[in-house]
């Protein structure tokens, strides 16, 4: 039996209502990305941000990042690449990372709603955001690797 109608629009009010609640975004599925340092092997859960939409929003408006979580921004080709804190109420490492997914650069404790334009230093196709700390609490350093499928396909070709 269908719904009536009355509750179909409480329905879909109710989720209009949790994805403005959630920043204006679904968030996407969890994946796992791991840095390969030289104390080993460190695995975070990303976000993947693959649109210009998804990169556009990227993490603002959220309030936290839990430790070993981020997002993963895939340009689509390699460039220089520039970002900035504009909306975005956590510190966060931006790990700057080359299509072979060799870090590039790593700029740590960003300053939240800041405009400041941040640079990658030289040509990269990805850019994996971290909670502030978590690239000094890994060792992470430039040379360093990200492994994650999409990292290894763009790699392959």
């Amino acid at each position: 039996m269908p719904l009536p109608i009355r509750v179909f629009r409480a329905v879909a009010l109710v989720a209009l209502l949790v994805v403005v609640a959630a920043g204006g975004a679904v968030r996407a599925a969890a994946e796992r990305l791991t840095f390969e340092t030289a104390s080993g092997s460190h695995a975070f859960t990303v976000e993947i941000a693959a649109t210009p939409e998804q990169r556009q929003t990227g993490l603002m408006y959220r309030r936290s990042l839990a430790p070993e979580h981020g997002m993963l921004f895939d340009f689509g080709k390699v460039e220089p690449v520039a970002m900035w804190m504009k909306n975005t109420y956590v510190s966060l490492d931006m790990v700057f990372v080359r299509a072979d997914g060799a870090v590039q650069r790593i700029a740590k404790g960003t300053e939240p709603l800041s405009l400041e334009v941040i640079e990658s230093g030289g040509p990269v196709r990805f850019v994996v955001e971290i909670a502030a700390g978590e690239a000094d609490r890994i060792g992470l350093k430039p040379g360093d690797r990200a492994i994650h499928p999409v990292i290894q396909q763009k790699a392959s070709r």
